[in-house]
C-alpha cells in the first residue's frame, strides 16, 4: 500500500513536472494543475485561492466550480473554510462541508452540490501565499496519502509562485518580489538611507522539486546530512569555552544524529520529491508545529531544528551563502537577527539595517546606535520579501522601510534627506561654539560613545567630552572573558583618542537585554528588574576588580572618571566604591601610576535613588540620570513593548517635576548632575530639560548640532516660566505651550 501511495505520489510529481516546464501563460498554468490535481486525486473539484492582499484571498483557478467565478470571488482571512486554512495554516477535511463549523455558501460558484471538502495552506517556510480545494460530491473524509499528495501540490505551487510561474492580470498574480512594499516596524536608531539590500543570509529556492531517481536523491540526502554532521562537530569543537553557545550545537547535533528527522526526509523522497524538496516539506511541517507551540523551550528548539534545515539545504544546492560576493552599492543590511559581533564587522560601510525580529536593547541596537546606523526592527517578513540588490529607503525616525519604492516616493524621501543634509551644513558652522542661550547660560554637551570608531566624532560633533562611555560592547562581541591586558589598551587608546577632554567611564552594564555570551543566562520574569548592572558586578566582584584595574593602568596618571550603573541604593554605591579604593590600593602596592585626578559617580535610573539619603548626594562625586531606564520605571511603561513605551511623554508635567526634584536635590549638595539618554539628544526635549537646571546633556553624536543650535536661540527663562505656568494651570504636558513658543521665534 505505501509503494503504491509512493508509485501514485511520484506518477503526480512527475505531471506536475511537466506542466512546469510548459511554456504556458501562468493563468494557464494555474488551470492545468487544477485540472491534473483533480484527475489524479478522483474528485470533481480542485481549487486554487492565492492573496491578493494579506487579508484577502481570491479564486484563481478552478476545476469543478463555475469557471466565471475566477478572479470574482474573494474572502477575508478567516472567513469561510479556505479562510479558516488560511488564517490557521492547518489542513481541514471535511466529509460534509456544508454543516462543518466556519462553512461559508458562494453561490457564484455553484460549489453547493458538493458535499466533501479538503483545503490544506500554500505556504513555503511560515510565508502564507494562498490555499488548495479539492472537493466531490461524495460525503467522505480524504485518507492521509491524499492529504500528503495534496500538502505536496501545495508545496510545489507555493515554489512555483516564488519563481515567478504564476504572473498574470489581477492582485493574486502579481509578480512576487518587484513591487513597491511600504513596511513598518519599530525604531532603533534614527536616521534616514537610501542604498541596496544585503541579505545577510540569503533565502534558498528550490528550483527542482521532483526527484526521478529516489535512490540518487536518497544518496544526495545522506552525503548533505554526513557533511552537516562533520560541520556541527567542528563547530562544537571550536566552542568549547562558549556555555550558550555549546547548548545551541549540542541541540544542533543531536537534530543533525536524529532517525526520525532523517527517516521523514527520506519517506519525502520516496514520494517523488527530491532531495532539497524533501528538507524544505519538513522544514515547513516543522515550521507549522512550531507556530503552535506554547512552550517556549519547545519553541526554541524547533527553531534549532529550522535553522539546522536551513544549513542543510545550502550544501544541497549550494546557494545562500556570500562567500566571495561583493556589498551593492550603498548596502542596507537584511537579517532576521544578527549578533553584535557580526555586525561589526560590517562597520561603517553599511549605510542602514532593517531586521525582523530584535529589540530597541539587543545588542545589535547598542552596535547600531554606536555606529551611527540607521536601524528599523520588528519588521514583518522583511527576509521573506527582500531581495539581494533590491532598492530600499529606511527611515529611522518614523520606523518604516520602502522596498523598491516608486517614483513619488523616492522624490518625497530623497527631499528630506537633502533637508537633513542641509541641516547639518548648518549645525558644522556652530561646531565650535559654545551652546549658550539667549540668556547667558552655557550648556555642555557631551557625547555618547561604545566604541573605538566613536571618537572621531568628538571633534566632528563639537561635543566636549564623552559624557557615557559604554564598556559592555568589548564583553558582548566576544566568546570569551576580555582580559585585563585588552581592556587596559583599549580604555587607554580611547583616552589617547579623547586628547584630553573628559570621558566618563560606565562599568560592565549586562544584564537585562544585555547577556554575555559566555555567561549563563538567567531565566528572569521581567529581567529589566532583575539580576543586572551593578548588581551582577556586586555578586561577581572579580569581574568587577578586572575592569577597575584595567581602567586605573589605562589612565596611567591621566585624569579619570568612573561612573557605576543601575544604582538604587546608597549601599550599592558605597559597596561599588569600596572595591574603587582596594584596586587604588593594590596598583599602589605595585607600583602602578594612579590617576591624577579620580572622580566615582553613579547613574541615576531607579526612583528609589532620587530619594536616596543626603549623605549618598554629599559622596557621590557626580550623577548622571539614564533617562531611558528613569523613565519606564517612572511611568511603569516597559522600553521594550511597543504598546506602552510611546504612550508616556517626556514633557510630562509630573516626570519633570521629579526631574526638577533631583535638580535641586544636587544643587543644595554641590553635586555635579547630567543627564544622559535618548531625550537629551531630542532639540526640544533637550531644551526643557535645560530650563529645569540640567546644564549637561550627553547624546549621540548626530544630536549635538540639532540641540546646540536650539539652544542657542532660545532663552531658558522663558522656557522655565512656561513649564511652571503649565504646572499651575493642571496641564497633563508643557510640550504644546513650548513647540507654540517656538514657533513664534524668528
Amino acid at each position: 500500500m505505501v509503494e503504491r501511495a509512493e508509485s501514485e505520489s511520484r506518477k503526480l510529481l512527475g505531471r506536475l513536472r511537466d506542466t512546469m516546464a510548459d511554456k504556458a501563460a501562468g493563468q494557464e498554468r494555474l488551470d492545468q494543475i487544477t485540472h491534473l490535481t483533480a484527475d489524479s486525486m478522483g474528485t470533481e473539484v480542485c481549487s486554487i485561492y492565492l492573496f491578493r492582499d494579506d487579508e484577502t484571498l481570491e479564486l484563481c483557478a478552478t476545476q469543478g466550480l463555475n469557471p466565471e467565478s475566477v478572479h470574482q470571488t474573494r474572502m477575508k482571512l478567516g472567513e469561510g473554510l479556505v479562510g479558516r486554512v488560511a488564517r490557521t495554516g492547518k489542513v481541514i477535511n471535511a466529509a460534509d462541508a456544508p454543516s462543518a463549523k466556519g462553512f461559508r455558501y458562494m453561490p457564484e460558484t455553484g460549489e453547493e452540490i458538493y458535499s466533501s471538502f479538503l483545503g490544506v495552506p500554500i505556504q513555503r517556510l511560515g510565508e502564507k501565499l494562498g490555499v488548495l480545494v479539492v472537493q466531490s460530491k461524495e460525503a467522505r473524509e480524504f485518507s492521509a496519502d491524499e492529504i500528503y499528495a495534496l500538502e505536496v501540490v501545495a508545496m510545489v505551487l507555493a515554489e512555483m509562485t516564488e519563481l515567478g510561474a504564476f504572473v498574470g492580470e489581477g492582485a493574486a498574480l502579481r509578480a512576487r518580489h518587484t513591487e513597491p512594499v511600504l513596511m513598518r516596524g519599530v525604531a532603533a536608531q534614527e536616521g534616514a538611507a537610501e542604498g541596496h539590500i544585503w541579505l545577510h543570509e540569503p533565502r534558498v529556492v528550490v528550483t527542482n522539486l521532483v526527484g526521478d531517481d529516489p535512490e540518487s536523491e536518497r544518496s544526495r540526502l545522506h552525503e548533505a546530512v554526513e557533511n552537516l554532521r562533520v560541520s556541527v562537530d567542528q563547530l562544537l569543537a571550536g566552542a568549547s569555552d562558549d556555555h550558550e553557545q555549546v547548548q545551541v550545537l549540542e541541540a544542533y547535533r543531536m537534530f543533525a544524529n536524529s532517525k526520525g528527522w532523517l527517516r521523514r526526509m527520506e519517506e519525502n523522497i520516496g514520494r517523488g520529491l527530491s532531495a532539497e524538496a524533501a528538507v524544505e516539506k519538513e522544514q515547513s511541517d516543522v515550521r507549522a508545529r512550531m507556530s503552535q507551540a506554547t512552550d517556549a523551550y519547545l519553541r526554541e528548539r524547533l527553531q534549532d531544528l529550522d535553522d539546522l534545515s536551513n544549513r542543510l539545504l545550502r550544501i544541497l544546492t549550494g546557494q545562500g551563502t556570500q562567500t566571495g560576493a561583493e556589498l551593492p552599492e550603498n548596502p542596507i543590511l537584511v537579517a532576521r537577527n544578527i549578533g553584535p559581533g557580526e555586525l561589526l564587522e560590517y562597520g561603517r560601510q553599511l549605510r542602514g539595517i532593517i531586521l525582523e525580529e530584535g529589540s530597541v536593547g539587543s545588542h545589535a541596537a547598542i552596535v547600531a546606535r554606536a555606529l551611527a546606523i540607521p536601524l528599523v526592527i520588528n519588521v514583518a517578513r522583511i527576509t521573506n520579501e527582500a531581495l539581494n540588490g533590491d532598492h530600499v529607503m529606511v527611515d529611522g525616525d518614523e520606523a518604516v522601510v520602502h522596498l523598491r519604492p516608486g517614483d513619488t516616493v523616492v522624490s518625497a524621501f530623497r527631499d528630506k534627506m537633502a533637508m537633513q543634509a542641509k541641516a547639518q551644513e548648518r549645525y558644522a558652522s556652530i561646531r565650535d561654539k559654545p551652546a549658550t542661550t539667549l540668556c547667558g547660560k552655557t550648556i555642555r554637551l557631551e557625547m555618547n560613545a561604545g566604541l573605538m570608531a566613536d571618537l572621531p566624532s568628538l571633534e566632528n560633533s563639537g561635543a566636549e567630552g564623552v559624557g557615557l562611555f559604554r564598556t559592555e560592547l568589548q564583553f558582548l562581541i566576544r566568546s570569551q572573558m576580555p582580559r585585563r591586558t585588552e581592556l587596559a589598551a583599549l580604555y587607554a587608546r580611547v583616552l589617547d583618542a579623547a586628547h584630553g577632554k573628559r570621558v566618563v567611564f560606565r562599568t560592565l552594564d549586562i544584564g537585562s537585554d544585555k547577556v554575555l555570551p559566555y555567561m549563563k543566562a538567567q531565566d528572569e520574569p521581567n529581567p529589566a528588574l532583575g539580576w543586572r548592572a551593578i548588581r551582577v558586578g556586586l555578586d561577581k566582584p572579580g569581574v568587577m576588580r578586572m575592569q577597575l584595574q584595567a581602567l586605573l593602568r589605562a589612565a596611567n596618571g591621566r585624569p579619570l572618571s568612573i561612573m557605576f550603573p543601575f544604582v538604587a541604593q546608597y549601599e550599592e554605591y558605597a559597596a561599588a566604591r569600596a572595591e574603587v579604593d582596594k584596586a587604588l590600593a593594590r596598583e599602589t602596592k605595585l607600583g602602578h601610576a594612579l590617576p591624577e585626578s579620580l572622580e566615582i559617580g553613579a547613574m541615576l535610573e531607579t526612583p528609589s535613588l532620587a530619594f536616596a539619603c543626603k549623605k549618598f548626594y554629599q559622596e557621590v562625586e557626580f550623577l548622571s540620570i539614564g533617562g531611558n531606564d528613569l523613565k519606564q520605571f517612572f511611568f511603569a511603561a516597559d522600553r521594550e513593548n511597543e504598546l506602552v513605551r510611546r504612550r508616556y511623554d517626556t514633557l510630562n508635567v509630573s516626570f519633570l517635576t521629579f526631574i526638577e526634584g533631583i535638580v535641586y536635590r544636587c544643587k543644595s549638595t554641590n553635586t555635579p548632575l547630567s543627564f544622559c539618554g535618548e531625550d537629551a539628544g531630542r532639540p526640544v526635549e533637550a531644551l526643557c530639560l535645560a530650563a529645569i537646571g540640567l546644564h549637561s546633556l550627553s547624546m549621540r553624536p548626530a544630536s549635538v548640532g540639532p540641540v546646540k543650535h536650539l539652544l542657542r536661540r532660545c532663552n531658558l527663562d522663558d522656557v522655565r516660566k512656561i513649564i511652571h505656568d503649565a504646572r499651575n494651570a493642571g496641564d497633563q504636558t508643557v510640550r504644546p505651550a513650548v513647540m507654540e513658543y517656538l514657533r513664534g521665534l524668528s
